[in-house]
């Protein structure tokens, strides 16, 4: 069977077993670089306090949240650690070998959105050790932003060329010592936040877990509500890699070393920085009588030159951390699948960084001012049916079954050639479920009484991500025969 040159390249082919070298510890890193970020820090701290829950119940929801994720990428992974493929590829299983360009591409375009706002929040960090440092602020120069800003972005984005440019190695290197790193680095944090805080941190605390009122969208739920919301936000906050998973999967010794790095990974990150999170929150109430949403400004506002350093080391290697994970690795693998013969790794990744670098270069001045947001949330409905449709074809419908070298095969007598490359089907299921998961954020545009529905349901938008996901895979499952 050949390998057509539309559909193949070395990066997307097959992990060989020699390269197959991640354990657990890779895995835990993962997520430890996902869930450290400094928009992660501020979700966190942001659930804990605009809820109106009791810092219990919000505990519960992200533990409960963690389990839901691990379990969700235990499935996604599974495949790729079999058979050694990309995210990309194995959607062509499901969607066809030129069908899965649509997902593939809708994935990408999330992740290049994200890098390029990850990117800018990692040159904060940059930024913040410079004026520390040098006493230097500067003027406003460009677009929103002052020369010490467009330096400390611009060496942000150069520093991430030069780590995906060495391949996924480095990356993995660069991972397995920021994860571990950044946690020293917090823990340290807290500590010296505890104790500028003194007796007033635990009673500030002891206010956050009694609940208060509900701000922020949780305006209007009642305590069982804000509960299935802070859940679903966790679970939406990760649905990007959950769909990708693979493409980690794929580098993995085993299913068992996956599942292990998955478990510590995923609950046991959340259980932890959510607690230290917590403490910090606390904590800067009591030194500054208000909430500091940015990691960066509350540094700032301590005004400790050795603490500003440690801070922005940690705040840095842990945001360039996630920019790798999220939304660097996955539109190089989705755009080398849309011309394989054209388009490798490094040059899907060089694409990635030119658009992050306009996206984050615009965002002070011009992206925050739009509210594109929502643009986001929308983009992740759109492909939040393609991971039930992925999950439900090949665990019911090709029972664990598939012909790799037929991945790779344009013919029409290949497998996954299905109608002109298409599988309709599952096309078909995408465009139902998709439309309803999207209605979830824009109840406008939807029929049959469903407008009505989620206009209701109230904090409708954070759900999206689940009712696209078990749509998709039940339509999906409706519409086509086992085989």
């Amino acid at each position: 069977m050949g390998r057509s040159s539309k559909l193949y390249n070395s990066d997307l082919a097959p992990t060989p077993s020699s390269k197959k070298n991640w354990g657990w510890f890779e895995i835990f890193n993962v997520w430890a670089n996902d869930v450290q970020s400094l928009f992660g820090y501020t979700l966190a701290a942001s659930l804990f306090l605009a809820s109106g829950l009791n810092g219990w119940a919000v505990f519960a929801a992200l533990i409960l949240a963690g389990f839901f994720i691990m379990w969700l990428v235990n499935l996604s992974g599974k495949p790729s650690v079999k058979h050694g493929i990309p995210y990309p590829v194995f959607a062509r299983v499901s969607m066809g070998v030129f069908g899965a360009n649509f997902p593939a591409m809708a994935r990408g375009l999330v992740a290049m959105f994200w890098y390029g706002a990850q990117t800018y929040a990692a040159s904060t960090a940059v930024a913040l050790l410079i004026t520390g440092v040098t006493g230097m602020e500067g003027e406003v120069m460009l677009l929103g932003m002052t020369g010490v800003m467009w330096v400390s972005f611009i060496f942000v984005s150069a520093f991430q060329v030069y780590l995906f440019w060495q391949g996924v190695d480095l990356i993995k290197k660069f991972l397995n010592f920021a994860g571990p790193a950044v946690y020293v680095v917090m823990i340290f944090l807290m500590i010296v936040i505890w104790v500028k805080a003194g007796g007033g941190l635990f009673s500030e605390v002891g206010t956050i877990f009694s609940g208060g009122e509900r701000t922020g969208g949780f305006e209007g739920l009642g305590t069982i509500g804000a509960f299935i919301a802070v859940f679903s936000i966790m679970v939406g906050y990760f649905a990007a890699v959950v769909i990708n998973f693979g493409d980690f999967a794929r580098f993995v010794k085993n299913e068992d070393e996956m599942r292990k790095g998955n478990l510590w990974g995923l609950v046991g990150n959340v259980i932890l920085f959510s607690f230290i999170t917590l403490m910090i929150t606390g904590g800067t109430i009591a030194i500054f009588g208000e909430y500091v949403s940015s990691p960066t400004e509350m540094v700032a506002k301590v005004d400790n030159l050795g603490l500003t350093i440690i801070a922005a080391f940690a705040f840095f290697a842990a945001t360039v951390g996630i920019n790798m994970v999220a939304n660097f690795i996955p539109p190089a693998y989705d755009l080398a699948n849309l011309m394989p013969s054209k388009i490798n790794f490094k040059t899907g990744g060089l694409i990635t960084a030119g658009f992050g670098f306009i996206i984050g270069g615009m965002w002070v001045a011009v992206i925050t001012q739009m509210g594109l947001f929502p643009f986001v949330n929308t983009l992740g409905a759109i492909l939040a049916p393609v991971f039930g449709i992925m999950m439900v074809d090949y665990y019911l419908i090709k029972k664990e079954k598939i012909d790799v070298d037929a991945l790779f095969d344009d013919s029409s007598r290949g497998q996954y050639y299905y109608n002109g490359g298409f599988n309709f089907k599952g096309m078909l299921a995408w465009i139902i479920s998709g439309y309803i998961a999207v209605g979830s954020v824009w109840p406008n545009i939807l029929i049959l009484g469903l407008d009505d529905f989620f206009a209701n349901l109230g904090g409708g938008g954070g759900y999206a991500w689940i009712i696209g996901a078990s749509l998709g895979a039940v339509v999906h499952l409706a519409i086509s025969k086992r085989s």
